[in-house]
């Protein structure tokens, strides 16, 4: 089943009016898509998504509202164009969802989970050319070991490194977790290969090039009172959720809505543990 986190907060955030036009950055599944579907009348929501693969799910979960979605391939980017493409120039609000679904998660063969065996692959789009295989055997020690700093504040970025070098090739998801429990022994609940599998993720779709992206790109498709509404997995994304809600404020772009953020109700986290991490912010622009 698919859980869209935070799905009535998000439609209150972006205070959906019946005849407005409404873009979805990550459709993923179609959780949000469909949700604000629901709310319309006479508008539509564009969902966008990079990966085909969860776009053609969200396809047959969103529709009983098909008539009230278009749909859109393509990374941050692109979502001028998602706009355009529907002959308008801006919306009444938008929304990003910055976590990865919980399909590309668990499936073995997407190659992000270290609960199955699977190709080391992690690309969110088949297009895209470099795979984690690629970085994880081909990248000089000195340089993955930068990498896991970098996209996953790995503070073992260094012993790990070394381990992945020594055993290359590292030939699957499953390979690659054993060498990084090697070098770094189990402490606490979490796998000591989280922070890598993380990293490695991030690295392949160029998540950070991508959040800067869509912060240069989203604000300007809101109609003045619009909102943009995002939700972050990770503190590194949310600081700079953070970070850039202030700077356009500052601006005079925007009223930044959330003076805290906004977390999953203890209600949703008990149904649907993924989302405990999960924050809210949201921007009214102007």
């Amino acid at each position: 089943m698919h859980y869209p986190v935070m799905r009535e907060e998000v439609l209150a955030y972006l205070a959906v009016h019946a005849d407005g036009h409404y873009l979805d950055c990550t459709a993923g599944m179609g959780g949000h898509t469909g949700a604000i579907a629901g709310a319309l009348k006479e508008g539509f929501v564009i969902a966008n998504d990079r990966d085909e693969r969860s776009l053609e799910m969200a396809r047959a979960n969103c529709a009983p509202f098909a008539a009230r979605i278009r749909f859109h391939q393509g990374d941050f980017r692109s979502l001028k164009e998602a706009v355009e493409q529907q002959g308008l120039r801006h919306v009444d609000g938008l929304v990003a969802d910055f976590g990865v679904s919980r399909y590309q998660l668990t499936t073995a063969a997407r190659g992000f989970s270290l609960q199955a065996d699977g190709p080391l692959d992690m690309r969110l789009s088949a297009s895209q050319e470099v795979t984690a295989s690629d970085l994880v055997n081909h990248m000089e020690e000195r340089e993955l070991a930068n990498l896991l700093y970098r996209e996953a504040e790995e503070y073992d970025s260094r012993r790990i490194a070394r381990e992945i070098v020594r055993n290359r090739p590292i030939r699957s998801t499953a390979h690659l977790a054993s060498v990084v429990e090697k070098a770094v022994p189990r402490r606490g609940k979490l796998h000591p290969a989280t922070k890598s599998f993380l990293a490695l993720r991030r690295a392949v779709n160029e998540e950070d090039a991508q959040l800067r992206a869509f912060f240069e790109v989203a604000p300007g498709l809101v109609v003045p009172g619009g909102r943009v509404v995002v939700i972050s997995f990770m503190s590194l994304e949310d600081r700079v959720a953070k970070q850039r809600f202030r700077e356009l404020e500052k601006a005079g772009r925007g009223q930044v809505l959330t003076k805290h953020v906004v977390k999953p109700s203890p209600e949703e986290v008990k149904s649907n543990p993924p989302s405990r991490s999960a924050v809210l912010r949201a921007m009214e622009m102007h």
